[in-house]
């Protein structure tokens, strides 16, 4: 297990437009992740830590199939994005960029604040400030490749330099 994150809890149907807004994809990645969540947590942006987990419930990151809602919560320093359930396409762009996007519906017991770290590999998760211990589908070992290497195309990178 990883050192514990802080848990940022969100609801149902948080979507690529609020992660990253549609009016502002002229902007570079780091600027673009200032805006992140804003129009629900406005002190998100601001606030999150390497290492936070965010904790969400049904159909996290439905929209639009950009690449920077993933993006944005990579830079911000998000290790992991636990929901009972995804939109299938930000499930896909959130791997490609290194961040674990993980189906965990038992983690929505989870508080805003609480500290949570981490086994992918194993599949688990564990609650410091509750005690609880949440399951889930371990990662499978080439996704776990991708998101060691920070995403998908360091990932290919790696691998064409060595041939």
């Amino acid at each position: 297990m990883n050192e514990p994150g802080r848990v940022w809890r969100l609801g149902d149907r948080i979507d690529t437009d609020v992660l990253a807004p549609g009016s502002l994809m002229k902007l570079d990645a780091r600027t673009l992740a200032t805006h992140c969540l804003k129009s629900v947590r406005p002190d998100f942006a601001a606030q999150v830590r390497p290492g936070d987990v965010i904790v969400a419930d049904e159909a996290f990151g439905i929209g639009s199939s950009r690449e920077q809602a993933a993006i944005s919560l990579k830079v911000l320093g998000v290790r992991a994005v636990l929901a009972r359930s995804f939109a299938r396409i930000f499930f896909r762009n959130a791997f490609n960029q290194g961040l674990p996007a993980i189906i965990c519906p038992a983690a929505v017991t989870a508080r805003d604040g609480d500290r949570v770290s981490l086994d992918l590999a194993a599949g688990r998760a564990f609650n410091h400030s509750s005690g609880e211990a949440y399951e889930f589908a371990p990662i499978p070992e080439h996704l776990m490749r991708i998101v060691s290497a920070g995403g998908l195309m360091p990932y290919l990178k790696r691998t064409l330099e060595r041939g």
